[in-house]
């Protein structure tokens, strides 16, 4: 019974797809400390902002990103697999185009709120 993923690629890819939610949840209490700080006032904010911007929180950054544009990428390789079958047109979609379609969303959606929040910073 140890082990018993390892045997099918399939199943490694999932159990990693799982482990990186560790690192989504990790962002999350990261992003949830940063409001309760806004919370605590003005001093709280900034000494949170300036722990951003150590090196060990910059690595961090880098990590998290990776790990969660994996988690993405493999949440958007299951569609096919969860969703009922679209049908367009009386065609059936193609898997392929169903992932493609959802990467797209996402990238389109971050490229959004970063030109937001770009333009509010500015």
């Amino acid at each position: 019974m140890d082990g018993w993923w390892k045997k099918n690629p399939h199943f490694v890819e999932y159990m990693i797809h799982e482990g990186t939610a560790v690192f989504v949840a990790a962002y999350a209490l990261t992003l949830l400390c940063g409001l309760v700080r806004l919370g605590q006032g003005e001093a709280a904010w900034n000494a949170w902002l300036e722990a951003l911007k150590s090196p060990f929180s910059l690595v961090a950054h880098v990590v998290f990103l990776a790990a969660i544009a994996y988690h993405a990428f493999t949440w958007f390789k299951l569609f096919p697999l969860t969703m009922p079958p679209m049908v367009v047109n009386g065609k059936k979609v193609a898997p392929e185009v169903m992932v493609n379609t959802g990467l797209a969303a996402a990238v389109a959606a971050a490229l959004a709120l970063l030109g937001f929040v770009w333009r509010i910073a500015a």
